[in-house]
């Protein structure tokens, strides 16, 4: 088995190097063996897909059958594609944009469905209402998480994250009932009374308060 970091120098060779040499024109984006390149019309993206998958098998390589796709973004085409695809956790698909007084089409980047629920999940299993300590601890073992993910996640679109850090919240919430043995209003008032006099204790109550 070829490690990662062999896997990635051959593919700097097999692909990267290919591409710069015989298809300088086309923009494209590679992380490990996940592949993105760029194209015009239906007709290059048809080109350039017959001619990599012939560089692979030339290579002693075969494409993923179901992730190797041409995507169509924008404009028409005369085969229907997909219209979105997931790229390092994000999901980029076309989206209405006002330029210069007119209504275009253009790719948008949004935070991928499986990057929240694979965030939501990591905030599940560290059992956040199960830790007896106080508040002020608590963030500060939880906000180097959540200042990672907002690093990489809010970088195109805050608001499709407000469900994440909503769900964050009740976590919290559920801590102080467990923490302070009140009822779920009482709790409310007593989370919100911490939001109140320190605001910042937790990194994303910048983005969405409790």
């Amino acid at each position: 088995m070829i490690s990662p970091l062999l896997s990635n120098l051959f593919l700097h060779v097999v692909f990267d190097g290919w591409m710069q040499k015989h298809h300088p024109e086309k923009p494209f984006e590679r992380y490990a063996d996940d592949i993105i390149v760029h194209c015009k019309t239906e007709r290059q993206a048809q080109f350039m897909l017959a001619r990599i998958r012939e560089r692979m098998v030339a290579c002693g390589l075969t494409l993923h059958p179901v992730k190797t796709r041409i995507v169509n973004l924008r404009g028409k085409s005369e085969k229907r594609y997909p219209r979105k695809y997931d790229f390092l956790g994000f999901t980029l698909r076309p989206v209405m944009r006002e330029i210069s007084g007119r209504w275009i089409l253009m790719p948008g980047t949004f935070v991928s469905c499986a990057s929240k629920t694979s965030i939501n999940r990591k905030f599940r299993e560290l059992e956040i209402h199960k830790r007896r300590k106080p508040i002020a601890l608590l963030a500060r073992e939880l906000n180097p998480v959540i200042e990672g993910i907002i690093q990489y996640y809010h970088k195109f679109w805050n608001a499709g994250m407000r469900p994440v850090w909503n769900q964050l919240n009740h976590r919290l919430l559920k801590w102080v009932k467990w923490e302070k043995g009140l009822f779920k209003y009482a709790s409310l008032r007593w989370l919100r009374a911490i939001y109140q006099d320190q605001p910042t204790l937790f990194a994303h109550w910048k983005l969405v308060q409790p």
